[in-house]
């Protein structure tokens, strides 16, 4: 299914969000099972397939990740699913020396600075794993989307990363 087309959105990994939700409850409207409720029990049990569609589009597109391996499944590539990992040394090394700096950063002179110095740090790592997804699928090639989807394995780490980042801050300020 090309959750794309559902949403009558085009096949970007760049989407917006709030045109995403906005034609998600829309979608919604239009089929909620409700409106099915006198409705022939066939007619009942295609609302509700349509409805669960439409939520599991609306989970795929909004998620970067999801929506990076949906964009990949379209063009032949599956990955999400797959068991496969970063074979790259430089990228597992750079992983390794960013997961001790975090580690240290509760034991730094100024946690908090260290924190956001780090999250900084990460967030651009993101951007730049992003934008070369973007490009890289653009040019819609075997070699350039095989390069695509290893984007996407290393923008897993990065994201991984930024989420126990946001984690320690919380712990680090009390939230």
């Amino acid at each position: 299914m090309n959750y794309f087309e559902l949403f009558a959105l085009p096949s970007s990994y760049c989407l917006d969000l709030n045109e995403l939700r906005s034609k998600y409850l829309e979608l919604q409207r239009a089929v909620h099972p409700d409106k099915y409720a006198n409705a022939s029990e066939r007619e009942r049990l295609l609302a509700v397939q349509k409805t669960a569609q439409i939520n599991d589009g609306f989970g795929m597109l909004k998620n970067p990740i999801n929506r990076a391996e949906h964009l990949l499944s379209l063009a032949g590539i599956e990955l999400a699913h797959e068991y496969q990992t970063v074979k790259d040394p430089m990228f597992l090394m750079e992983q390794m020396e960013l997961r001790e700096e975090l580690e240290e950063i509760p034991s730094a002179n100024d946690p908090e600075q260290s924190i956001l110095d780090f999250q900084q740090q990460i967030d651009q790592h993101i951007s730049t794993f992003e934008q070369q997804f973007i490009n890289l699928f653009a040019a819609n090639d075997q070699s350039s989307l095989a390069i695509a989807a290893d984007n996407v394995r290393k923008l897993k780490f990065m994201l991984k990363l930024a989420s126990e980042a946001q984690d320690l801050e919380e712990r680090l300020l009390g939230f």
